[in-house]
């Protein structure tokens, strides 16, 4: 299992979640599923440490993966 640290980044905030894969999911297609979800849904969740966010995905500016670890 891999934990994706994916960041979206709006005007003047940065939600972070973290996501658990499957081992063989690249870093590539974690990025294209989230990224497919902001266009295909008005609205995203977001669970983090903070609480649960809902998001307008077109408020989002930009997404990117900012860390991977593999979890044993």
């Amino acid at each position: 299992m891999k934990e994706y640290t994916v960041c979206y980044t709006f005007d003047h905030e940065i939600i972070i979640e973290k996501l658990i894969k499957e081992s063989n999911v690249k870093k590539e297609d974690v990025e294209q599923e989230v990224v497919e979800k902001l266009n295909q849904n008005k609205y995203h969740i977001v669970k983090n440490d903070q609480g649960t966010f809902k998001i307008d995905s077109s408020l989002v500016r930009f997404v990117r993966i900012i860390d991977v670890k593999i979890l044993v």
